[in-house]
C-alpha cells in the first residue's frame, strides 16, 4: 500500500532538494531522476520559472511523499511508480525532482515540483480536491502494480477515505457488495457458485458460521447477513432457487442507456412478489426492447456479427488511445523544447558576456544563475540532437495544431470508448437472455437422461 502526503515549500527550496537527493538515502543518487530540469540545478531552474509567474504567491514548490508498505515493493519499482505519479500530477508542465529513499524500514518516494508551470506560468492549485486526486491516482498505480491500497484515516477519530467517498457517492462497501450479489444471483445455480463468482470478481471470502466478504482495498470483512434479511445464506439460496423474491425497491429513475444485465430470471422469480411484479415486468421488457432496437438499428442479425463488431470497435478504440498517447508525448516534448530554447535565448547575452569577460570568475559570481541556466539549456538541446535552433514562433504554431489534434482525438476516443461499453452491455444482455432460454432445454435433457 502507499500513503501520500503533500505540503508546500515556502522557503529553503535548495535545502529541501538537497535533503531528498542525499546519496546515503538514494543509493548513491542512483534513485534520483528529474523532469524539465537537471536535478543538480533544479533550484535555479525552479526560481527562473517562478520569476515568470503570472500570479503572486508564497509557495515555491510542493513536496509530495509516497510511502509504501515495508517489504511490499523494491526500490526500482517504487521509483517507477513514483515517476508515474509525478507525471500524472504535473501533467508534463511542471519541473520536478523525484527520489526514492531506502534508508528507513519502508521505501518511500519524494517528489518536489515547481509551484509554477513552465507552459503558461500559472500556479499549481493545491486543495482538498487535488489531494484526493493525488491519493486516488496513487491507489490506482498501486493496484496496477499488484500492491495493496491503504485506507486513509485508519486509527483516527475522523472518517476513513472509503467512508468519505461512500458518503459522497452514496455507495458504501456494503452497498457495492449488495449490488454484486444481486447481479450474480440470476447467473448462478448455487450459493457455492455465487461465492466462487465473487472470488473471481476480486472479493476475499472468509468461511465460518457467518460468511464474510472483503473487497479489494476494503479494511474489514463484511458479513453477508449484515446486508439485510435478503442476504443471509438461507435467503440467498432461496433467491437462487426461485423460492424467494428479492424485495428490492424499484429505482427512482432510469439512468438511460442499456442496463448491464436483463434480469429475466429475477423477473420470473419476482412473480411471487406482488409489490415487485409489475415494475420487474415493465423494467425487463424495456431493457429487452432496447436491446432489440439496438440490434435492428445496427443491422446485426447473427451473434458472430455482434462479436466481430465488438472486436472492430475495441480495436479502433485502442488505436485511438495509442494515437492520443503519441500526440500527448509529442506535446510534452515540444513543451520542454520551447522551454529550453526560450531559456537559452534569454540567457545567451549574459553567457556571451561571460565568455568575453577578462575576469571570468568575478563575472560568473555576479551572474551565476543566468550562466548555469544557459549551460543547462545548451546541454539539453545538444542531447536532443539539435544543431540549429528552430523558431519559437514556428514551434508554437505546431504546438497549437497538435493541441487541436489532441482535442479531436480525445473526442473520437471518448465516442469509441462509449461504443465499446454499449456493445459489451448489449452482449451481456443477449448472453443473459440466451442463458435463460437454454436452462429449460438443459432441464429437459436431464430428464431424458
Amino acid at each position: 500500500m502507499a500513503v501520500t502526503k503533500i505540503k508546500p515549500i515556502k522557503s529553503t527550496l535548495s535545502k529541501a532538494l538537497d535533503y531528498i537527493q542525499n546519496p546515503d538515502k538514494t543509493d548513491g543518487k542512483t534513485l534520483v531522476s528529474s523532469f524539465g530540469c537537471s536535478y543538480e540545478t533544479a533550484d535555479i531552474e525552479f526560481e527562473y520559472t517562478l520569476s515568470q509567474a503570472r500570479q503572486k504567491g508564497n509557495n515555491l514548490a510542493f513536496h509530495l511523499i509516497q510511502s509504501f508498505e515495508p517489504g511490499e515493493v523494491d526500490c526500482e519499482k517504487a521509483h517507477t511508480i513514483g515517476k508515474q505519479l509525478a507525471d500524472a500530477v504535473t501533467k508534463g508542465q511542471h519541473e520536478y525532482v523525484l527520489t526514492t529513499h531506502i534508508d528507513k524500514g519502508h521505501i518511500h518516494n519524494h517528489i518536489i515540483f515547481c509551484a509554477v508551470n513552465f507552459v503558461d506560468y500559472h500556479k499549481y492549485n493545491s486543495n482538498k480536491r487535488s489531494y484526493y486526486g493525488i491519493r486516488n491516482m496513487s491507489d490506482k498505480l498501486c493496484r496496477e502494480n499488484g500492491l495493496s491500497v491503504v485506507i486513509p484515516g485508519k486509527g483516527s477519530k475522523g472518517k476513513s477515505y472509503a467512508e468519505y467517498q461512500a458518503e459522497k457517492t452514496g455507495t458504501s462497501w456494503k452497498g457495492k457488495l449488495k449490488i454484486a450479489v444481486d447481479t450474480l444471483i440470476p447467473q448462478v445455480a448455487s450459493f457455492e457458485e455465487l461465492l466462487q463468482r465473487l472470488q473471481a470478481a476480486g472479493y476475499e471470502i472468509k468461511p465460518g458460521k457467518y460468511i464474510s466478504c472483503r473487497a479489494p482495498g476494503q479494511e474489514r470483512f463484511t458479513r453477508l447477513k449484515t446486508l439485510g434479511a435478503d442476504y443471509t445464506e438461507e435467503a440467498i439460496s432461496e433467491r437462487i432457487s426461485g423460492k424467494r423474491a428479492h424485495a428490492a425497491k424499484a429505482p427512482r429513475a432510469d439512468r438511460g442507456g442499456v442496463s448491464l444485465l436483463i434480469d429475466i430470471q429475477n423477473s420470473i422469480k419476482a412473480q411471487e412478489s406482488r409489490g415487485y411484479e409489475q415494475w420487474a415486468k415493465i423494467h425487463n421488457l424495456k431493457q429487452a426492447a432496447k436491446t432489440m432496437n439496438f440490434l435492428t438499428e445496427h443491422k446485426i442479425e447473427q451473434y458472430a456479427e455482434l462479436t466481430a463488431k465488438i472486436a472492430e470497435v475495441t480495436a479502433a478504440s485502442e488505436q485511438a488511445a495509442d494515437s492520443l498517447k503519441e500526440v500527448e508525448k509529442r506535446l510534452t516534448d515540444m513543451t520542454l523544447l520551447i522551454k529550453h530554447i526560450t531559456t537559452y535565448q534569454k540567457t545567451k547575452p549574459a553567457y556571451a558576456a561571460y565568455r568575453k569577460a577578462k575576469d571570468k570568475d568575478k563575472y560568473r559570481a555576479a551572474h551565476e544563475s543566468d550562466i548555469i541556466l544557459h549551460e543547462a539549456a545548451a546541454k539539453t538541446i545538444k542531447a536532443a540532437g539539435i544543431s540549429k535552433l528552430p523558431s519559437i514562433t514556428a514551434l508554437q504554431v505546431e504546438y497549437a495544431a497538435l493541441q487541436k489534434q489532441k482535442e479531436a482525438l480525445y473526442a473520437d476516443y471518448g465516442k469509441l470508448k462509449k461504443q465499446v461499453k454499449e456493445y459489451d452491455v448489449i452482449k451481456q444482455n443477449i448472453d443473459s437472455i440466451l442463458k435463460v432460454e437454454r436452462q429449460p432445454e438443459r432441464a429437459k435433457e436431464t430428464e431424458r437422461g
